[in-house]
């Protein structure tokens, strides 16, 4: 999963575009990008780490211009590497730079069709450097000396009928504006808003509502699945409906983990939608274990608080913050390798003996997966002094690889892989274990809400995928790239390095 954020503005815009990659810095740690345009020349600085630790005083002088697109990237297959740090570029037509949130699941035919038929060179692993490969050639087989929005809405239409997948994508091109596209399902989110200010309109781009909120956009809505919006240099906004046979289909999992709960996504609030998990959740606990003995409710943070608060209420037990958090510690569902992640729990959470000495404790999560994170916080419990240990999911059984952009593993690493609930609960040590049911979860998310949205991508949960086009020999090469050995082998299939360990800097 990663962020994305473009700003057309009449004064510099480095400095929002920083602001707001640091609001969705929960999207991606792995690596960070801004690059802005000034007097048709492009201005780049990209590296691996935090936003913060990539951008200093000295970045940000020379990231001049009133348009820029930023990136924060979490890695979705092999291990990180600054050769993939977005966002990239090509020259050639006019000089576009892209970044991209998502998955392609045709990326390995489509750097064969850019090699032999479109003629151009991709140099990492990297599908957003497919992806912006197969825009660059759509926008020069049209031959016009300078950009159109008509020209790029032709161009877009063109990758919608190439690419395969969930994306969500911003680009810049030189002297010319920002662009702004997202897949015909919508799997991805992405959104636009607006500011006036006494020099004129500006515009804005990103990933979540909340990074429009930071600077102060008004949020116009969702950009839909399979449109694309052009916004000039001069601040004049145009959009299009790009494709055909669209349907939404966001990802589920954005409610349930990745998106901040301040968020708004597809007119469903993030918030409100976990507060009715918490909910549903409880009901099911009342129905599975109607003469429960729950002390106390404690939610594993930080996702899981709204859940977990709800349901406490619901049951009317007592909620209480029984774990502290260690908040210079990353998340460690996106971390790379297992053993990174085993190392990170303990680092970052510790436990308040008082809150669990004697008791009987109900731990409530976002969701499970692999199940490291769970086994360990419920053996802290124990160490704690918990009598009984309990434990509840805000998402059902996490079953099967997502391959729309977020980094799951093969399905032989899930733990809920051919295991019944007893099985998973003795597995990760609790006393009894409750998912919720995937109807209440979607319930959960529509309820209230004023979206479009009639269904989700499921397919962590169905192993149903919404793109059709996901076979056994697709899983295979997945495995192959995502299982943990190999992340811990460093498996990677760079072809030229070309960053040093200082990042990329400097004028395109």
């Amino acid at each position: 999963m990663c962020g994305i954020v473009g700003i057309v503005g009449k004064s510099h815009v480095n400095q929002g575009i920083f602001d707001a990659l640091t609001v969705l810095q929960h999207r991606g740690q792995d690596a960070a990008g801004i690059v802005t345009s000034y007097q048709n020349k492009l201005y780049l600085r990209k590296d691996n780490g935090l936003v913060r630790d990539v951008f200093r005083t000295r970045h940000m002088k020379r990231l001049v211009g009133n348009m820029g697109i930023g990136h924060i990237r979490y890695p979705t297959a092999g291990t990180s590497s600054s050769a993939e740090a977005q966002p990239f570029y090509v020259n050639s037509p006019y000089g576009i730079t892209l970044a991209h949130n998502g998955n392609l699941t045709n990326a390995e035919q489509l750097a064969e069709d850019i090699y032999r038929e479109d003629l151009r060179h991709v140099n990492t692993t990297s599908d957003s450097e497919v992806l912006l490969n197969i825009f660059a050639h759509e926008l020069q087989v049209q031959g016009q000396i300078k950009p159109t929005p008509e020209v790029i809405f032709k161009a877009v239409r063109r990758v919608h009928e190439r690419v395969k997948g969930g994306y969500a994508v911003v680009a810049m091109i030189s002297g010319f504006g920002v662009v702004a596209f997202r897949d015909p399902n919508g799997i991805r989110p992405a959104v636009f808003g607006s500011k006036e200010t006494a020099a004129g309109m500006e515009y804005m781009v990103a990933s979540e509502s909340v990074a429009l909120d930071a600077l102060e956009f008004k949020l116009e809505r969702d950009i839909a699945p399979g449109e694309a919006v052009v916004i000039t240099e001069e601040g004049e906004l145009h959009t299009q409906l790009c494709a055909d046979n669209t349907r939404l289909t966001p990802c589920l999992f954005e409610y349930v983990y990745f998106a901040r709960p301040d968020s708004i996504m597809d007119e469903i609030a993030v918030y409100k939608a976990r507060l009715r998990m918490g909910e549903k959740l409880a009901d099911k606990i009342v129905r599975e274990h109607p003469e429960h003995d729950i002390d106390v409710v404690i939610p594993i943070p930080d996702t899981s608080r709204s859940s977990a608060l709800e349901l406490a209420m619901r049951l009317g037990v007592k909620y209480r913050e029984g774990f502290m958090k260690n908040r210079y510690i990353g998340r460690t569902f996106i971390m790379p390798g297992q053993k990174q992640r085993k190392k990170s729990v303990r680092q970052k959470l510790n436990a308040l003996d008082l809150e669990f000495r004697g008791k009987n404790v109900l731990l409530v999560d976002d969701s499970i997966v692999r199940g490291t994170t769970c086994e360990q916080i419920i053996e802290m419990a124990r160490d704690a002094g918990a009598a009984k240990v309990y434990f509840a999911s805000a998402a059902p059984a996490v079953r099967y690889p997502n391959v729309y952009g977020i980094d799951m593993p093969a399905k032989e690493e899930f733990i809920a892989h051919d295991r019944s609930t007893d099985e998973i609960a003795r597995d990760i040590g609790a006393d009894w274990l409750v998912y919720q049911d995937l109807p209440d979860l979607i319930e959960a998310c529509l309820e209230g809400s004023s979206t479009s949205a009639k269904e989700f991508d499921c397919s962590v949960f169905t192993g149903e995928y919404v793109t059709g086009d996901i076979d056994d020999a697709y899983f295979e090469r997945l495995s192959a790239l995502r299982n943990d050995a190999n992340k811990e082998q460093g498996v990677e299939n760079v072809a030229i390095d070309l960053h040093n360990d200082d990042g990329v800097e400097g004028q395109l």
